[in-house]
C-alpha cells in the first residue's frame, strides 16, 4: 500500500469512529479514558524502553539537553500522564449541551447546541506526552484524532499508540478513533494535508518551521499553535526580590517549552540595581545572557543582542535581556516582537498593571506570576492539546471545550416562512 493509499484508508477508518465516539454517553468516554490511564501505568517498563531508543537516537544526533528533557519520559511522567487523562475524565462533558435558546415571534425555538468538531489532525515534534493528551482531550470531546509526531519520538509514539489502542478495544470507544501515522516520511504530511473530505481541522504543534510549511500546505483549516517568545518586564515599582524568583523561574525552570521566558526586559529606572544580581544568578543557572547597550553597560561582559535575537525562540538556556523606557516601550516591544503567547509585568502598582493586560496582545497575558503557568492543567482545564497564538475559534490552551464546534437547533410546531 502506498502512503497516499494508507493515510486515505486511515481517513475512512477516522470518520466512521468519529461518528461513533459524537454518540458516546459521558460515562462510555470517561470508562476508556481511565482504562488507557491504567494501561499505560501498566505497561510502563515497555513505554520506558521504546522511549530509551529514542533519547539514544536524539543524543547521537547531537539535540540539546533541553530538547531529550522535552522527549524523555520516566516514571514521574508516565503516572502523570494517567493523572491527565483522569483530569480529563473529570472535567464537564461539554458535548450535547444547549448554551443558549430564544424564542422568535412566529414561536419557533431556536438554540445553539455544543457539537464535536470531528475528526481532528494533529502534527507535532519532540514531545511523545502529546500523544496521550491529544487522544484523552480529542475522546471527551467527542472526536476521532490522527496522529503524527516527530521521527525524533517515533518509538514512544508507536508503543504509547499501542497501549491506547489496546485499551479502547475493552470499550465502547472505536480502536480507529486515535491512530498514529507510523512512517517518517514528510510526504505522509502532505497527504495528511490534503485529506479535507475527512479530516476536519488540524492543530501543528511544534517550532515555527513545522507551523509554517502546515499552513503553506493545507487545504485543511488549522488552528495554529505558534512559537513562544514569550516575556518577563520588570517593572520600576517592582518587588525586585519577587521580580528575581519570577524571572528565574520563567526561563530556568524548563527552557525546552513554549512557556518559558525568551527576553526579559527591565525598567531602565531600576536596570542598574536589578540587572547585575539577577544576571549572576541567571550565569550560576548556566543561561547565556545577550543584551543590548544599556545591559552591556551596566554589566560589560554580556554578549550583544541582535536584531534577530528579539525574535527568537530559544527553547535554551539562552536569555535576551533589553532596557526599556518604562511600560508603554515595554508593550510596544512584546506587541512587535512577540508571538502572542505568554507576558508578564512585575509591578505593585495597579494602574500601571491594568494597562499592561488590557494592551498587551497576547493569548495569556500575567501579573506578578511565571509565564510558566500557561498550560491547560496549570489552568485547571485538564490537559491541553496545545496553546493557540490566534484569535479565531481558540485562543491560549486547548483543552476539552476548545475542540467542539457549534449547531443550531430549531425546534417549531409546523411554522412555514410566507
Amino acid at each position: 500500500m502506498s502512503i497516499k493509499e494508507e493515510i486515505l484508508s486511515m481517513g475512512k477508518r477516522a470518520k466512521e469512529a468519529a461518528q461513533v465516539v459524537a454518540s458516546l454517553s459521558s460515562d462510555e468516554k470517561n470508562q476508556a479514558l481511565e482504562k488507557i490511564a491504567s494501561e499505560l501505568e501498566r505497561e510502563s517498563k515497555k513505554i520506558k524502553e521504546e522511549n530509551q531508543k529514542d533519547i539514544r537516537q536524539a543524543k547521537e544526533k547531537g539535540l540539546s539537553a533541553a530538547l531529550i528533557d522535552r522527549l524523555t519520559l520516566n516514571d514521574k511522567r508516565i503516572v502523570q500522564l494517567s493523572k491527565g487523562l483522569r483530569e480529563i475524565a473529570s472535567l464537564e462533558d461539554p458535548i450535547g449541551k444547549i448554551e443558549s435558546m430564544w424564542r422568535r415571534p412566529n414561536g419557533l425555538l431556536i438554540g445553539k447546541m455544543v457539537v464535536p468538531l470531528g475528526v481532528i489532525g494533529i502534527i507535532y515534534e519532540s514531545r511523545p506526552n502529546v500523544t496521550v493528551d491529544a487522544a484523552g482531550l480529542c475522546l471527551k470531546a467527542g472526536n476521532a484524532v490522527i496522529l503524527r509526531g516527530g521521527s525524533e519520538a517515533i518509538n514512544s509514539n508507536c508503543v504509547l499508540v499501542d497501549i491506547i489502542s489496546s485499551a479502547l478495544s475493552k470499550t465502547k470507544v472505536p480502536v480507529f478513533s486515535v491512530q498514529l501515522i507510523r512512517t517518517t516520511s514528510r510526504e505522509a504530511v502532505k497527504e495528511m494535508l490534503r485529506l479535507d473530505d475527512y479530516i476536519d481541522v488540524i492543530i501543528p504543534r511544534g517550532g515555527e518551521s513545522l507551523i509554517r510549511t502546515v499552513t503553506e500546505n493545507s487545504i485543511i483549516p488549522v488552528i495554529k499553535h505558534y512559537k513562544g517568545v514569550c516575556h518577563v518586564f520588570v517593572d520600576a515599582e517592582a518587588d525586585l526580590a519577587m521580580a528575581e524568583k519570577i524571572c528565574f523561574n520563567a526561563k530556568v525552570q524548563r527552557p525546552g517549552v513554549c512557556n518559558a521566558m525568551e527576553t526579559l526586559l527591565v525598567d531602565k529606572k531600576i536596570a542598574s540595581t536589578f540587572l547585575p544580581a539577577m544576571i549572576r544568578k541567571f550565569r550560576e543557572g548556566g543561561v547565556e545572557i545577550r543584551g543590548d547597550e544599556e545591559v552591556r553597560r551596566i554589566v560589560p561582559d554580556v554578549k550583544p543582542a541582535t536584531e534577530e535575537d528579539w525574535f527568537c525562540e530559544y527553547l535554551d538556556l539562552i536569555l535576551s535581556v533589553k532596557v526599556v523606557d518604562g511600560l508603554d516601550e515595554a508593550i510596544w516591544h512584546i506587541n512587535f516582537y512577540g508571538s502572542h503567547h505568554s507576558d508578564a509585568i512585575v509591578t505593585k502598582n495597579y494602574s500601571k498593571a491594568k494597562k499592561f493586560l488590557q494592551e498587551v496582545d497576547s493569548a495569556a497575558v500575567y501579573v506578578n506570576a511565571s509565564t510558566r503557568f500557561t498550560d491547560g492543567g496549570e489552568f485547571g482545564m485538564g490537559a491541553e492539546i496545545g496553546i493557540s497564538t490566534q484569535k479565531l475559534h481558540a485562543r491560549g490552551p486547548m483543552s476539552v471545550g476548545e475542540l467542539t464546534s457549534r449547531k443550531f437547533i430549531i425546534l417549531g410546531d409546523g411554522q412555514i416562512r410566507e
